[in-house]
């Protein structure tokens, strides 16, 4: 693609138009979107004309412009993410319903947590988790899960990296986190109290997938002091267990052991 005078793409000038919409600014203007994305006004009306032609954008009636369903309809094409959310969706539900608090599925993308998949409880603790929201690794048990079940060269892309403490109980040291990681990958599940805010606790487990690579963590959002870790832990295992097997996982259950019906 032909770059601007500034040397950016048009594939990476859509991209930064695209990522302006948030869950705060679900509809924009296009002075706006200039303003968001640090554009000059008349490339990105140019820009933002290209897109509503092609149904990439909507038009609102109030000449604001907001993400179109072509755009969500192209991305969900072969998406692996779609299968897995869609395996996923019925055991979470059933997480809620027992749980009765938020329930987030993530995968891991680059640095961050990217969430796939959210059920939200209305009464529930503080959760700053949305549907397509990022939050980063060391900040949450979801991220923590997955890098404790990801190969040893994950593991050390994390803790080579500086680390930003969100509240007095985020591990940034690398040595502390490394600890932390294999005490999490011998009991099967991670606990966080407070690492990036300080009301709520996150407790998430591994979804494996067909090649017993871990492909996603399942986790809930409860309020601090209220975890009741064997519970909870209990639930998440049982529905992990079945997202991963709906994907293709053969593992087996530790300490099982099948008996015919006269043995």
């Amino acid at each position: 693609m032909a770059n601007s005078s500034s040397g950016e793409s048009v594939i990476h000038r859509f991209v930064k138009i695209v990522s302006a919409f948030d869950d705060t600014h679900r509809s924009l203007t296009v002075a706006d979107l200039a303003r968001r994305t640090d554009l000059p006004p008349r490339t990105t009306y140019r820009l933002v004309n290209d897109l509503l032609l092609e149904g990439l954008l909507q038009r609102e009636r109030g000449g604001q412009v907001r993400i179109g369903n072509r755009l969500w309809e192209l991305a969900s094409r072969s998406s692996p993410m779609s299968g897995l959310r869609e395996a996923a969706l019925p055991f979470m539900e059933d997480v809620q319903s027992v749980v009765q608090h938020h329930t987030t599925l993530g995968i891991l993308d680059g640095n961050d947590v990217l969430y796939i998949e959210r059920l939200v409880s209305d009464s529930s603790a503080v959760n700053i988790t949305r549907l397509a929201g990022r939050l980063p690794i060391h900040g949450t048990s979801s991220g923590l899960v997955l890098v404790a079940f990801s190969p040893a060269s994950v593991q050390e892309q994390l803790l080579s990296r500086p680390l930003t403490r969100y509240t007095d109980f985020t591990i940034t040291d690398p040595a502390e986190l490394r600890r932390h990681l294999a005490e999490i990958r011998q009991r099967g599940f991670a606990v966080m109290a407070g690492i990036i805010v300080p009301e709520s606790s996150g407790i998430a487990v591994p979804v494996f997938g067909p090649d017993n690579a871990v492909v996603a963590a399942l986790s809930v959002v409860v309020p601090r002091q209220e975890e009741n870790v064997p519970a909870r832990v209990q639930v998440l295992m049982t529905a992990a267990r079945g997202i991963s097997r709906a994907l293709g996982w053969k593992g087996k259950l530790q300490g099982a052991v099948r008996r015919s019906q006269g043995g």
